[in-house]
């Protein structure tokens, strides 16, 4: 931050309203010059500046193929890393809070994902016996490290394909760091729950023997959404008793046992697309975060169609919910001002090996 910008504390006493004022002034001074990504998971005072909105997916396409100088990105440090590593040097990424992070992603870091392979290596050859794969929902060092062992990332919306793929060269996965999307949709692929074991990264070999490292098609690491965890088969079950005619669909992030109990289960990108195409009368469950779940549930009443939460417990991601339009104005005032605050940059090296992996999955995925 240059000595002359705006100051973060000077925007703090503001209110949303006079916040959203000047982002949208400063949004036209800008112009083209500026894009602002938004993860459906924001809050409706910062969602509502989004230029383009989506998924993980549908934003890491958008950061690859966006001219704007400046990317702002209305998300969590993760997916700002993936911004900046697939957009052009030339090209700033801006995240407003960089407080905002990933409480699934912190449960996979390089050290331990480093030493679970050391492990396997014990058991196994890794580098010609294990794919690799990381949910996109991870640090960027992350995605360098299957760069560098010939693996890739995911996103709930392509896992399948990618797990497909991983499969069809090698016999293993080693999948991190979610559980719950490795094995609902290795389940949905039809591999056994017998053929699925979970890496305990806090014991050593992951608290496996070496008949269940051998005998697995899957290693699943203990790792989970913080959001979805709130999700319970019992709310399911609740919902059928009252509204037997009810449709089900929840994230992949969920509970096994949540998405069993599911009518449909897919990426945020799904759950829109299936909830706006549902007829009049239809009454949902939806178990995703919740500002996502009440747009829905806003867009879809007029329409006669019923959206609710799963949960009877708010629930939303803390994390994503730091963005605030607080930090949303200073930042693009900020650049109205040509002052960049709260640049992301991944290091040349770690960005070249993440590219990597980012491209093979945007390859086998398009």
């Amino acid at each position: 931050m240059t000595a002359n910008a705006l100051a973060l504390q000077d925007f703090a006493q503001l209110d949303d309203q006079a916040c959203d004022a000047r982002i949208r002034t400063a949004k036209s001074a800008l112009g083209s010059r500026c894009v602002v990504l938004g993860h459906h998971y924001q809050r409706d005072e910062v969602f509502a500046h989004a230029d383009i909105a989506g998924d993980s997916l549908k934003l890491s396409k958008q950061a690859a193929e966006c001219d704007a100088e400046y990317i702002v990105f209305c998300g969590v440090h993760f997916m700002a890393e993936v911004a900046d590593i697939l957009s052009r040097p030339e090209q700033q990424v801006i995240l407003p809070d960089m407080a905002a992070g990933c409480s699934m992603a912190d449960m996979a870091n390089l050290r331990n994902v480093e030493r679970a392979w050391r492990e396997l290596g014990e058991v196994l050859d890794p580098d010609e016996q294990v794919t690799p794969v990381t949910y996109i929902n991870s640090a960027a060092d992350l995605k360098a490290f299957c760069g560098r062992h010939g693996g890739i990332v995911c996103t709930s919306s392509n896992a399948r394909g990618v797990l497909d793929w991983s499969w069809s060269r090698r016999e293993k996965v080693l999948f991190f760091p979610d559980q719950h999307l490795g094995r609902n949709t290795a389940h949905a692929m039809g591999v056994s729950l017998d053929d699925m074991v979970t890496w305990d990264f806090d014991k050593p070999m992951g608290g496996l023997t070496e008949a269940e490292i051998r005998a697995a098609k899957i290693i699943l690491w203990k790792g989970f959404c913080s959001v979805h965890q709130m999700f319970h088969p019992n709310h399911v079950a609740k919902f059928r008793e009252q509204h037997p005619e009810g449709r089900v669909i929840s994230h992949p992030e969920n509970a096994f046992e949540v998405c069993q109990a599911s009518d449909v289960v897919g990426s945020t990108e799904t759950i829109l697309k299936t909830v706006r195409a549902s007829e009049p009368g239809t009454h949902w469950l939806v178990g995703t975060e919740l500002n996502l779940v009440n747009r829905l549930h806003n867009e879809m009443a007029p329409r006669g169609v019923k959206v609710q939460f799963m949960s009877p417990v708010v629930c939303m991601c803390s994390t994503m919910f730091r963005t605030d339009p607080q930090h949303l104005a200073w930042v693009m005032e900020n650049l109205v001002d040509d002052n960049v605050v709260n640049r992301i940059r991944v290091p040349a090296d770690e960005a070249r090996e993440a590219k990597a992996a980012l491209d093979l999955m945007l390859e086998i995925t398009a």
